[in-house]
């Protein structure tokens, strides 16, 4: 009985100091600088300001920010049209293929994001596979501009983001009690109803998990912009990279940063309602 005690604080004394070394100390530092004021040579002046903050409503600054959203909205809604009904053929799915189609979602994890970027690279240049396809088709006659454009940058985007949008469905659509569809079907129900009445509110939770793990990092992966988009597609990512390496604005880039965090911490605030709507949802469904 001790040892089970001992072994459970040992453990959760080992999480809280990694997470307060690894976590919480470095967003607190962050939190710090971007109240600071920027030195060129010492890179931060111990004197409080809160103009870091109200930099950002510059038009310069609003504009990457708008574009960002609108970059990251517009991946979003692309990986969820895609992900929801790949999710929910998955987990109706019922052959011993199944869970190979699961590992096949789950692979891309295994290779380095940034290597995969640049195999899209491959894929979308003039001579790449994309345009020989289509012209040896006959679709087109001419090549497709489509490298280092937003086009590009969108593709790269849901390329790399969609498993985390495909996962979270998967684990909410399973949960999901088929004896719900059948009873609506019984009483008459058609399709739409029981998608928008049933399906859509039980899985309310899973769209809004997926939407946080595809939403924030569509903004903040700076890479992909650069390499697909030529630096011509500017991110709150790139933003916040170009403060700290090439500006060294670092209270400015921190207070980006925060910007982003506390954008994190409402959307968590979000599914955290969400789940319980949806808990609330499956009682009833049980009742």
């Amino acid at each position: 009985m001790k040892t089970d005690r001992l072994f459970k604080w040992t453990n959760i004394t080992t999480i809280w100091l990694w997470l307060s070394v690894f976590a919480l100390l470095p967003i607190l530092l962050v939190l710090i600088t971007s109240f600071l004021v920027n030195d060129p040579v010492k890179l931060v002046s111990w004197k409080f300001t809160l103009q870091n903050y109200f930099s950002l409503i510059n038009p310069l600054y609003l504009k990457v920010f708008l574009h960002s959203f609108f970059v990251a909205g517009l991946c979003t809604l692309i990986c969820l049209c895609l992900g929801y009904p790949f999710a929910y053929i998955l987990a109706r799915f019922k052959s011993k293929y199944k869970s190979l189609l699961l590992f096949l979602v789950i692979i891309p994890f295994w290779t380095s994001s940034l290597i995969r970027t640049y195999a899209i690279i491959s894929i979308l240049k003039a001579k790449g596979l994309l345009n020989t396809v289509l012209l040896s088709l006959g679709i087109i006659h001419q090549p497709l501009s489509i490298l280092y454009t937003g086009t590009a940058v969108t593709i790269g985007l849901v390329y790399s983001l969609l498993p985390f949008m495909i996962l979270p469905l998967y684990a909410n659509i399973e949960k999901l009690d088929i004896r719900l569809i059948d009873a609506a079907r019984d009483l008459g129900a058609n399709t739409i109803i029981i998608f928008t009445r049933i399906i859509l509110p039980l899985t309310l939770s899973g769209i809004v998990g997926g939407v946080i793990l595809v939403f924030l990092p569509a903004m903040t992966m700076f890479y992909i912009p650069d390499i697909l988009g030529g630096a011509k597609s500017l991110l709150v990512g790139n933003l916040i990279q170009s403060e700290f390496l090439s500006a060294h604005n670092w209270p400015l880039g921190s207070s980006v940063s925060m910007v982003l965090t506390f954008s994190m911490g409402l959307l968590l605030l979000i599914y955290r309602r969400t789940n319980k709507i949806g808990q609330h949802h499956d009682s009833i469904g049980e009742i």
